[in-house]
């Protein structure tokens, strides 16, 4: 049995679209708190054992046996919460619970850190677990992840209960199917198809940056069907414990991205630059590449959607079919 916290959201859904689909595993208990009235529709097509409220979790974990892996990718994910104690209880307390019953019952943990913590990238991109420390979030979000990182890692390093293997996966910008349900905090990519086909544009922010052009800032791309991917891989092959980025690994601008997405609804591009939210000034990140070398060193040689073929599946098989569910 697979337990899967944040189920329902988007990476934890897609998780258990490859477990079902790829793997041919059913045994898994989907954990989660539904905020959104449609959020629901993440689960449709999805075969499971169990659905849990993320409160009822340790209740039923107490007498639990046969469990395999928890993979616990559920967090308040939104980078512009501004109640840090909701963060701690939510991003740090609940996942030190768990990493305390995996350490105690022999399970590996599987957790989604962020490419968040990297704040404005002054110091670089590289998972090695040395470069922690200097990293330097831009908000709440990002600093509940880098405490917990931390945290585990110090854990480690001392000598304390830790699980027999555990994972923390920092995701680049992810996009793709099932995120419908993130409103604000949704991929460019859908924003983009949801403006061009109401609007006939999209809005994209202008630069507040020297160096940078309107639309032209650059991020990680990574396709949500290929960040499922990376995570099974490791529930199935041991690997060094640690810290792993899930990007691409090639920067690519936002312009970019839109144009893939108004091309892939074969359609001409327009796009229209607006003024970045004064509540991003000094939070937003410009540029983000992930160093990819740890990922491949721990065996993982599977190649990444193109951001362009990774747009067009999304676009043409989800966005633009009657059921836009995976």
């Amino acid at each position: 049995m697979i337990v899967i916290t944040g189920g329902a959201g988007m990476i934890g859904s897609m998780i258990a679209w490859h477990l079902n689909t790829v793997l041919n595993r059913d045994d898994l208990v989907i954990v989660d708190r539904m905020d959104h009235p449609d959020q629901w529709q993440n689960l449709v097509h999805r075969q499971y054992a169990q659905y849990l409220d993320k409160d009822e979790l340790f209740a039923r974990l107490h007498n639990a046996s046969g469990v395999e892996a928890v993979i616990h990718m559920g967090a308040i994910s939104a980078t512009t919460e501004r109640d840090f104690n909701k963060l701690v209880q939510s991003n740090i307390r609940y996942s030190q619970q768990l990493w305390d019953w995996c350490a105690e019952h022999g399970v590996p943990l599987l957790y989604a850190s962020s490419a968040a913590t990297y704040g404005g990238g002054e110091q670089g991109y590289s998972d090695a677990h040395d470069a922690v420390a200097t990293l330097r979030p831009l908000n709440g979000y990002g600093y509940s992840k880098q405490f917990f990182d931390q945290w585990a890692l110090r854990q480690q390093a001392q000598g304390r209960p830790c699980p027999p293997r555990w994972y923390g996966f920092k995701f680049f910008n992810v996009y793709g199917p099932n995120e419908y349900h993130k409103l604000r905090m949704a991929s460019v990519a859908l924003h983009t198809f949801n403006q061009f086909r109401e609007h006939g544009t999209m809005q994209l922010f202008r630069s507040h940056l020297e160096g940078y052009e309107d639309g032209m800032q650059l991020r990680d791309f990574v396709y949500v069907k290929d960040a499922a991917a990376v995570v099974c891989h490791f529930l199935q092959q041991a690997a060094p414990s640690g810290l792993y980025n899930i990007g691409t690994g090639k920067a690519r601008a936002f312009r970019d991205l839109a144009t893939a997405v108004m091309h892939s609804m074969n359609r001409e591009p327009s796009i229209t630059y607006i003024d970045m939210p004064t509540d991003l000034h000094g939070k937003y990140q410009y540029f983000t590449e992930a160093d990819m070398r740890k990922l491949r060193a721990a065996g993982y040689t599977q190649a990444f959607h193109s951001l362009e073929d990774g747009v067009r599946d999304y676009v043409q098989h989800y966005l633009m079919q009657p059921d836009p569910y995976c």
